[in-house]
């Protein structure tokens, strides 16, 4: 078992002041796997202290961009250096397979590449403007937000607070960031690497702890200029309620149930690859899990076949064996909600076309076979309501007009996909889905560079790309009168 007896507060470790601890399992065999320090509402408060005084006292916030980025490809160094262990502690911690864990980890290295290169950019932001008579002069400079608190979520731990932590220390920002209490340890080892990378204590602490108690503290605090979340539409909800109080800047990354329409010229081989890796990567545990497939009708029966022989080769199991492309899910109370789905889906009168149980051969641990659904009611929950597991709708259209229908009939817009040979078609049907990510010919590819966000229930704002660092900077104009005569309205 690994002790994380502490938490990252001004550069130090610290014992929690209430002395308690939470409990974290791995969820390939419900076996315990560490006991993590549990921050309480007096630990928010030195956290967000330390914060406060790193922003407004300290240095980092004016430092040059090129210096920021300096510290911050040395973090990048440092998470690469550690890629290997890295990786396996979140396949211990979250049940993704090693390959999907190292994926991710050097995802989380090349997005603190990214943003140093924008915080370097920086330097050179400031536009000035002549206006009028040339009396006046003006420019537009960015300047950081502030002290900003980053709450983040268990499917992608390191990677989900790199996308929050990277920017913000590019802008200049100081951050608590708040990792899930189901998978806390990559973003206690993230503290260890911005540490030795030389960042100035305060200027990030890291707080493990549970929503109730240090989430709820940390997005109410009065010291917190900046509140960015990925999480449940609920969740997102109530942060809103309670940034409205004091009107801080949110930004909210929430659920989804992105669809993806197939037409019927596609070419099905790789129709059913995109369509498995958009709900079977990561056990569908993804906001942009493209979740409701919609099939032309001609294409609609070989489809369904080929999925269902291809989902039932998915080898399960430990994350770290070998040849595994399916863990467990993240906790029992995941299993549950996914297991209940699965059978008030079967009860509102979906066809249930393979999956849908634990594995036999897995009797421990939080495992479900991949599960595809056919011919699913409109209005059920399963095809309406995201589930955040390995399970995937597939419904029939015959026409583009009400494949879009079917698409955009949704309370959520964070992804869709498309999939043609007709690229003039693919293009239109983009142009028309109410998403924030629309993919062509694919589901799920990431970049660094791109927007992430949704619109409608799906969030607030966008993440990644120089739109994640406009999270962290605010705008402000300087005028200065230049004319060497007077203004001469009142004094003639």
């Amino acid at each position: 078992m690994l002790d994380r007896p502490h938490l990252f507060i001004d550069g130090q470790w610290l014992a929690p002041q209430s002395g308690e601890y939470f409990e974290v399992f791995d969820p390939s065999d419900a076996s315990l796997l560490a006991k993590v320090a549990a921050a309480g509402r007096t630990d928010v408060d030195l956290a967000v202290g330390a914060a406060r005084r790193a922003f407004d006292e300290g240095s980092w916030p004016r430092l040059s961009g090129h210096e920021r980025a300096g510290v911050l490809r040395r973090i990048a160094d440092g998470i690469r250096a550690r890629q290997d262990e890295l990786a396996v502690l979140e396949v211990r911690d979250n049940g993704k397979p090693l390959p999907e864990a190292q994926w991710d980890i050097a995802d989380a290295a090349g997005c603190f590449d990214f943003y140093a290169d924008l915080a370097a950019r920086l330097d050179d932001d400031e536009r000035p403007i002549a206006l009028g008579d040339k009396r006046f002069r003006a420019s537009v400079v960015r300047q950081p937000v502030g002290v900003a608190a980053a709450v983040i979520p268990w499917n992608y731990p390191l990677l989900m607070a790199a996308w929050k932590v990277a920017p913000a220390l590019a802008a200049g920002c100081a951050m608590v960031l708040k990792p899930s209490e189901l998978t806390p340890l990559s973003a206690l080892e993230l503290a260890t690497i911005v540490n030795a990378a030389g960042l100035p204590p305060g200027v990030l602490n890291v707080l493990p702890g549970l929503g109730s108690e240090a989430g709820a503290a940390l997005v109410e605090h009065p010291g917190i200029d900046k509140i960015a979340f990925t999480g449940s539409v609920p969740t997102g909800s109530r942060i809103m309620q309670a940034a409205a109080r004091e009107v801080k800047n949110i930004s909210l990354e929430l659920g989804g149930k992105s669809p993806f329409i197939v037409f019927a010229d596609s070419d099905i081989e790789a129709a059913v690859e995109w369509i498995m890796f958009g709900i079977f990567w990561n056990q569908g545990q993804v906001c942009s899990a493209t979740s409701r497939v919609l099939v032309e009708r001609s294409l609609y029966p070989a489809l369904l076949q080929r999925l269902s022989d291809e989902a039932q080769k998915i080898r399960i199991g430990n994350g770290l064996e070998a040849g595994v492309l399916l863990g467990p899910l993240v906790s029992a109370g995941q299993h549950v909600k996914v297991s209940t789905a699965i059978t008030q889906g079967i009860a509102d009168g979906a066809r249930l076309i393979c999956g849908g149980k634990r594995p036999a051969e897995q009797d421990q641990g939080w495992f479900m076979q991949p599960t595809v659904f056919a011919d699913v009611p409109l209005n059920c929950a399963l095809w309406r309501e995201e589930i955040f597991g390995p399970v995937v709708c597939v419904n029939p259209f015959d026409t583009e007009a009400e494949a879009l229908q079917l698409a955009n009939d949704s309370e959520f817009g964070l992804a869709a996909a498309v999939m043609s040979r007709d690229l003039q078609r693919c293009e239109r049907v983009a142009q028309a889905l109410q998403a924030g990510i629309v993919w062509i010919n694919c589901s799920q590819p990431t970049f660094s560079e791109l927007p992430w966000g949704g619109v409608k229930r799906s969030g607030i704002g966008r993440e990644l790309g120089e739109w994640g660092l406009n999270n962290y900077l605010e705008t402000k104009q300087i005028t200065r009168y230049e004319s060497s005569e007077a203004w001469g309205w009142y004094l003639q």
